[in-house]
């Protein structure tokens, strides 16, 4: 059993190697699609790191459409050509973490179409989810306590709504990293609380109603400050 206390450096640096050793041995074995990959007690001995960093590594190369895992059976290599594989390894190896601005600006961008298609679309049981996330955001806010998470918990819930699994997904992908930094960087004035929270049920509202352009442009409203931070307006 391997112990390790890894920062957070240290453990994407760790799972890059794992991921260039799968490539490596994907190469070297000439392994195509649908063949199957050494167990992962296999690899953690060869490459020796623990299974758990062996499974993190290989959960992201799922992520990316590289690997495929069956339960019971194992993981194989995805069904894309040998070239198209090493180009998309490759490119994983050489992203970097994104900035808070970068993620924060992808954020804007995702929820000015997810709000229309949520308006579009919302069920009943959408709208309960959104007004509970809302309701939680309210307490927080007339009590002068910090609603960061509640805040962005009413915007996932709007992306749940919008019936879309993948923009769902990139929200889910996007929002902790905005959490742990949203206070760190001074994005919002919490003077402002106030007026976020009027924000936030005009936009439920528009929402409830079915209002598309109505929808986007409360969006709109609500991210001037985002607008300013990203764009230094």
């Amino acid at each position: 059993m391997k112990l390790e206390i890894l920062t957070r450096n240290e453990h994407k640096e760790l799972h890059n190697l794992i991921i260039a050793n799968i490539r490596d041995l994907i190469n070297r074995k000439n392994l195509e699609p649908g063949d199957k990959l050494p167990s992962e007690r296999m690899l953690s001995e060869r490459f020796e790191v623990s299974r758990s960093n062996v499974r993190e590594a290989i959960q992201k190369l799922e992520f990316y459409g590289i690997l495929k895992s069956k339960p019971q059976s194992g993981t194989f290599v995805a069904d894309i050509g040998q070239v198209a594989m090493n180009g998309m390894m490759n490119d994983i190896l050489a992203l970097e973490d994104p900035d808070f601005k970068s993620l924060v600006e992808t954020r804007i961008l995702l929820e000015l179409k997810t709000v229309k298609l949520a308006a579009k679309r919302r069920t009943d049981s959408d709208l309960e989810r959104m007004k509970a996330a809302l309701e939680a955001y309210k307490v927080k806010v007339l009590n002068n306590e910090d609603a960061v998470q509640e805040d962005l918990l009413f915007h996932l819930a709007i992306a749940q709504a919008c019936g879309n699994s993948t923009i769902n997904r990139m929200m889910l992908i996007i929002t902790p990293e905005i959490i742990n930094n949203f206070e760190k960087y001074h994005v919002c004035d919490k003077n402002q609380s106030q007026k976020r929270l009027k924000e936030h049920q005009d936009i439920f509202k528009a929402i409830k109603e079915q209002n598309t352009q109505k929808a986007k442009q409360m969006m709109k409203d609500h991210f001037v400050e985002l607008y300013k931070y990203c764009y230094n307006i």
